[in-house]
């Protein structure tokens, strides 16, 4: 239970990572600089708009929180979406941070931040040895990716099989190893089985797990939560309140930003989102489905339940119908001929089938509180439709050409009439029962501690004991870009 803590475990790989972040010219960033990026170094800021965001240079590093600014490359004010009430159907403001703007593409590359930074500061991971594995449902092995590219270390991606094929051509051209393990979205456990696999053969495989790894919750908890704060008092109108946080569940570290919010807006209903065909959280069930990047058939062992106030299920077909709309010419003209601006249909790309399918949770959300003018609910446009392309052609193959009459169709059965169905309030007893659920994959499967299990639940300062590790970690960070030597 204390391995949280990141004392100095191992004097020799830190130094052969100080050599290696030497060697590629890498400063780290610290979570401080992640969250207000307005820290970051002039000198450092001076250098981002002449870099490509996606480009493999070591500065993106500094890229990896939600100001980066499009246009001119340098860090600006906060990526949002704010989705128009001819959309949404409903009096509150639904509104979502962008992710497409992250090194990447997505901001599943901030959670792997969290993860391998405290790795590397404190001597558990050594680059001339170490291959870093990284069991993905889809971006987090992509964001995984991109940092070992920087670090110059060997980076090995497993995913399920059946996710769309722009995720495995990326990945073969940063130059990882890819495995494609049986099944679709939510086989999680045959991802796992082949991590095992993997070091069975070699100690050389270092996993790390998005599911386990707190520094995923953290990273949400520290730069998300604290951007969401932000914005929404930059946003407000007098009146309005910031009444929930909607977020899918696939590692649960993007959940994580709703202990930050709750800290500051108590009365927040955070709000769990996952697949109708794999309710894992609203009926214990289980199922194939097609919203990419969430609901794993398992329930993250980072997830702090209790903090969880609602679940809303959400049919697969759904976001891919609105996928549709929001990119197809035809449902552009559809949206255009109710009243969307040029600028707004123009942003509407910025949403990939998961950042959709967190949309819709929030109309849900939204309608069942009868929310009003003065409420504000956010949520996380995690990655946009360049991930998904293949998708749009597929629908098009299988479904034929999309029409302006499917656009009114598909706009007034999903997003006008979308139902309270599917959503539940959950009590105390139904939060306890989603907790342990967390036995059967951790503890008889992945040799977790029961202890550890049941403190998550009755500890009070378990959970707060890990979001407050930040400046601890801070500083290690500081020290290790000091040992570094880089002056940039």
């Amino acid at each position: 239970m204390n391995e949280w803590k990141w004392s100095i475990k191992n004097e020799g790989f830190l130094q052969r990572s100080i050599e290696r972040c030497r060697k590629q010219k890498i400063i780290l960033p610290t979570f401080k600089q992640l969250k207000e990026p307005g820290t970051v170094p002039k000198s450092i800021q001076s250098q981002l708009g002449k870099i490509g965001m996606e480009e493999l240079h070591p500065l993106n590093l500094f890229r990896i929180n939600w100001r980066n600014d499009p246009s001119s490359g340098e860090i600006g004010g906060i990526n949002y979406l704010e989705i128009p009430k001819e959309i949404t159907g409903v009096k509150a403001r639904i509104i979502g941070l962008v992710g497409k703007f992250f090194p990447t593409g997505a901001h599943k590359v901030g959670a792997t931040y969290g993860c391998l930074v405290p790795y590397l500061v404190t001597g558990r991971f050594n680059p001339d040895y170490h291959k870093a594995v990284w069991p993905s449902t889809g971006n987090y092995c992509r964001g995984g990716a991109f940092n070992s590219a920087l670090l110059g270390v060997h980076a090995v991606a497993i995913l399920p099989e059946e996710m769309s094929k722009e995720r495995f051509e990326w990945l073969k051209k940063i130059g990882s190893e890819v495995y494609a393990t049986p099944g679709c979205e939510s086989n999680v456990k045959e991802i796992y089985d082949k991590c095992h696999e993997l070091e069975a053969q070699s100690d050389e495989y270092l996993i790390f797990n998005q599911f386990d790894q707190f520094g995923n919750a953290i990273w949400h908890y520290e730069v998300t939560g604290s951007t969401i704060e932000t914005l929404f008092y930059q946003i407000k109108t007098k009146n309005q309140r910031l009444s929930g946080y909607v977020s899918a569940t696939g590692s649960a570290g993007t959940i994580g930003a709703g202990d930050y919010l709750r800290e500051k807006f108590p009365s927040i209903k955070i709000t769990a989102s996952e697949a109708l065909q794999c309710p894992t959280l609203l009926m214990n069930g289980y199922g194939a489905h097609r919203i990419e990047g969430i609901g794993d058939k398992h329930i993250p062992w980072i997830h702090n339940v209790k903090n969880t106030d609602v679940v809303t299920a959400i049919d697969d077909e759904d976001p891919l119908r609105i996928l549709r709309l929001f990119n197809e010419e035809s449902g552009r003209k559809f949206l255009s001929s109710i009243g969307l601006s040029e600028d707004t249909l123009k942003k509407l790309p910025y949403m990939g089938i998961s950042s959709i399918s967190n949309m819709i949770s929030a109309i849900k959300l939204a309608k069942y509180y009868e929310f009003n003018e003065n409420d504000v609910v956010f949520t996380i446009f995690t990655d946009s439709v360049e991930m998904y392309r293949s998708r749009l052609e597929e629908m098009n193959q299988a479904l034929g050409s999309y029409s302006e009459k499917q656009a009114e169709i598909d706009w007034h059965s999903v997003l006008q009439r979308q139902k309270i169905d599917y959503i539940k309030e959950l009590t105390y007893y139904d939060k306890k029962t989603i907790h342990n659920l967390k036995y059967f994959t951790w503890i008889e499967q992945q040799g977790k501690d029961v202890e550890e299990l049941n403190a998550q639940w009755y500890d009070d300062n378990y959970w707060k004991e890990r979001f407050s590790i930040v400046p601890e970690w801070d500083k290690l960070i500081d020290e290790f870009n000091r040992n570094v030597g880089l002056k940039l």
